[in-house]
């Protein structure tokens, strides 16, 4: 094969980086594909001055590229569900292979896809929808293949991640930094999928899949965002030692594997508490190789292109070689995928954050370490802060042994019942990974 030939849906922030990329390390690019990749034609709702087009066709049909019949690999770069589903599958229909970075496509609608592109025996190929640059995808799948994965978390949104970090470096209001968050370009208008927890959620699902060889779950996922998270609960943490980072995790066990996003205390000791900014991080424990850390940029123009380029050279080496899929695309042989369930929340041990408010009575701490111990609840450690002497209220903050969830609810709700607790308690929970 003298070379690969590309065709691109999408102009937009990856798509530029992909263009840019290929014409300026050629050379590498080729060596290490074995032929050529030529970018033939682009297809999107207007030509951009991002990139340098010249010697590609344009198009402003996304199905011009689709059907090409030149065309060897079709790379999705719009984003979205129902317009980018249609695309790859009927690239894949027209026996395409395909690249996305589309972690919302893959993780909603991959079980679909992958069926499909399994009949026409092509490549689909999603690294880049994972962490941005990092080869997470990859180092689970074939790096790691030799171990059994014990479990996987990782901060997988830069956005709730600079947020977090300014909370904790200036002391700021979420709503403070997220308005600073939009301005610099780092989360959109609406802000929800990243706040929130959901495109993080995406991003668990497709690693947990990789990772244990079940099918993709998404909308079984837990998700719990940071909207919530108050600089007092960034400033406690940090006098317990510990960072409040906003995790995806999943871990499997016998009866199924958790599939969780939430505000997380780390100790400040382990190198993932200290992953700040908008970096991305991804801490992933094998039975064999133990706990290893994969970090960089998880977005950005050429970070995330070089992710799509790789697996465009995946693709190219595979039909240089005689062509078909030579990496299962979750990992796992299909007739070996077993389809255990998610645990639900109730269900996951964690150590536990708890925050009281109380009115200033003697025996509070008493009736509050009571109902813990009631319900077999172990306290590691107590802060009493000073109270608040307008409204004689004071904050009690307590750190919990590890404990199912479901009895930390039962506790939480017994304490809000108390004559003495003022408002809610806020929850955040613990974990201490090997490391």
């Amino acid at each position: 094969m003298k070379s690969l030939k590309v065709g691109i849906c999408g102009l937009g922030t990856v798509a530029s980086g992909v263009v840019n990329i290929i014409k300026r390390n050629q050379h590498e690019i080729s060596a290490r594909a074995g032929c050529e990749i030529d970018i033939i034609q682009v297809a999107s709702r207007s030509l951009k001055d991002n990139c340098d087009m010249s010697g590609i066709s344009f198009s402003t049909n996304l199905m011009d590229v689709v059907n090409n019949p030149d065309v060897d690999v079709v790379a999705e770069l719009i984003g979205g569900y129902d317009l980018a589903k249609e695309i790859v599958l009927a690239a894949i229909s027209n026996g395409k292979h395909v690249v996305t970075a589309n972690k919302a496509l893959i993780a909603e609608h991959g079980n679909e896809i992958f069926a499909l592109a399994a009949q026409k025996n092509v490549i689909v190929a999603y690294e880049a929808g994972v962490a941005g640059g990092i080869p997470i995808i990859k180092s689970i799948r074939e790096g790691l293949a030799a171990n059994k994965i014990k479990g996987v978390a990782g901060i997988i949104n830069g956005t709730g991640n600079f947020i977090l970090s300014e909370m904790k470096d200036k002391g700021r209001d979420f709503a403070d930094v997220l308005k600073e968050a939009q301005a610099l370009g780092y989360a959109e208008a609406d802000p929800t999928f990243d706040v929130e927890g959901i495109d993080a959620a995406h991003k668990l699902c497709i690693l947990a899949s990789a990772a244990f060889g079940v099918p993709l779950q998404f909308e079984k996922a837990f998700t719990e965002g940071i909207s919530q998270i108050s600089p007092v609960d960034v400033t406690n943490a940090e006098e317990l030692g510990y960072n409040i980072k906003h995790l995806g995790i999943t871990r499997i066990h016998d009866t199924g594997f958790e599939l969780r996003v939430h505000p997380t205390l780390i100790p400040q000791q382990q190198l993932i508490a200290k992953v700040d900014g908008v970096m991305n991080a991804v801490l992933v424990e094998g039975d064999a190789v133990g706990p290893t850390l994969y970090y960089g940029a998880g977005a950005g123009s050429e970070a995330t292109a070089s992710a799509v380029i790789a697996d465009i050279v995946d693709i190219a080496r595979s039909m240089t070689l005689g062509g078909g899929v030579s990496v299962p695309y979750l990992g796992f042989a299909q007739d070996k995928i077993q389809d255990l369930p998610v645990q639900p929340i109730d269900e996951i041990i964690s150590a536990y954050y708890l925050r009281i408010t109380a009115e200033d009575h003697p025996g509070v701490l008493a009736k509050v370490a009571s109902i813990l111990s009631e319900l077999g609840i172990n306290i590691e450690s107590v802060m009493q802060k000073e109270g608040d002497r307008d409204s004689g209220a004071i904050p009690l903050v307590l750190l919990t042994h590890e404990v199912k969830e479901k009895q930390i609810n039962l506790a939480i709700d017994a304490i809000e019942k108390l004559d003495t607790t003022i408002g809610e308690v806020v929850r955040i929970r613990v974990e201490h990974f090997n490391s």
